[in-house]
């Protein structure tokens, strides 16, 4: 982290202990499908991480049912899907100490974005709500592609590669740091341990 200057933030599992709340929005909006082929989304899901409900709802309708669906239609689950997270995410209990910790103590030493897969306006109402909000020179979510979101926030701010950073606990977010060649910090989950640049606890860090 020495020559760190500017922090991406990955959101679900790294800022919020989000995922079971949002395993259950899958199995909320989509409850009146065959069980065998929710359990099917709910594997790709967990797989892909950070990849946003949009997509997640396609490869849903059109590789595990076969079946087209429209872009309005989609909007419209993803609505359903944003509903159940803002009853249930507005908790700040789901917030993950050792995280938040080092970004209240540390965001005026850095340049900190939130670039996530989870819809970009729930993510600016929750983080709102939670008190998150002052942190964060911006927090973007999708429909946009966290690629092109980095590629964005990359190219708007003059950010220098060399001296960013994308924290993340999936393998999309590994993609969207190498993709826009930045480096890479895993967290949260042990299958970057041994392959990549890992942070086990944000304590254990200091900055220069």
């Amino acid at each position: 982290m020495d020559k760190i200057k500017t922090i991406l933030w990955d959101f679900d599992g790294v800022i919020m202990d989000s995922m079971p709340v949002r395993d259950k929005g899958f199995e909320i909006v989509l409850k009146n499908y065959p069980q065998e082929q929710v359990s099917l989304l709910m594997e790709y899901h967990r797989s892909n991480g950070g990849l946003s409900r949009y997509n997640k709802f396609r490869y849903f309708f059109e590789e595990l049912r076969k079946e087209l669906i429209t872009d309005s239609e989609i909007k419209l689950l993803a609505e359903q899907f944003s509903v159940v997270m803002l009853q249930n995410l507005l908790d700040e209990s789901l917030l993950i100490e050792d995280t938040v910790k080092f970004i209240k103590e540390n965001y005026t030493k850095y340049n900190m974005h939130i670039v996530s897969g989870s819809d970009g306006d729930e993510l600016r109402h929750i983080c709102k709500t939670l008190g998150l909000s002052k942190y964060f020179i911006s927090i973007n979510g999708s429909p946009t592609p966290k690629i092109e979101l980095v590629k964005k926030l990359l190219a708007d701010n003059n950010y220098i590669k060399e001296e960013t950073c994308l924290i993340g606990d999936s393998f999309n977010d590994l993609e969207a740091a190498e993709i826009n060649e930045i480096s890479f910090i895993g967290y949260n989950n042990n299958s970057f341990k041994d392959s990549y640049n890992y942070i086990d606890s944000f304590s254990k860090l200091k900055k220069i």
